[in-house]
């Protein structure tokens, strides 16, 4: 598969994981396709960190990286913020909130966050890895 269409599946997932990360409550089937549709997102990023690794692509593996790294940073300080604004109004409560679906788009769909973080590291530090190996 091209490097390019796994950009573009990636994004598209991206953006689905976004929009139905503002479902209120799923249950039953909808509940089911989102959980899958998050771990779904993680595929092209392991696909591109595979190709990456067998054609010694550094550039490649080093967006791999920075992105998982940025990806768990802003999640963790958005997190922070929200858990800070139970004093604000609710107004910047709810503002957080969509910044926090955006940012962290398949925590939120998938509705088990500790597995959309554990696969955003997982992928942070085997990129890591590969560009050690790659010196």
């Amino acid at each position: 598969m091209n490097q390019t269409i796994l950009y573009a599946l990636w994004g598209v997932l991206f953006a689905l994981c976004a929009g139905l990360g503002f479902v209120p409550a799923p249950e039953g089937a909808l509940r089911v396709l989102m959980v899958l549709l998050a771990l779904l997102f993680f595929v092209p990023a392991y696909l591109l960190l595979y190709w990456a690794s067998r054609t010694h692509d550094r550039r490649t593996l080093a967006l791999l990286r920075n992105l998982a790294a940025a990806s768990l940073l802003v999640t963790v300080i958005t997190l922070i913020a929200n858990f800070f604004s139970v004093l604000a109004s609710e107004t910047t409560g709810t503002i957080l909130h969509s910044v926090l679906v955006i940012v962290s788009s398949p925590m939120i769909c998938g509705q088990y966050w500790a597995v959309s973080l554990f696969l955003w590291a997982f992928l942070m530090i085997a990129a890591m890895n590969r560009l050690k190996k790659r010196r």
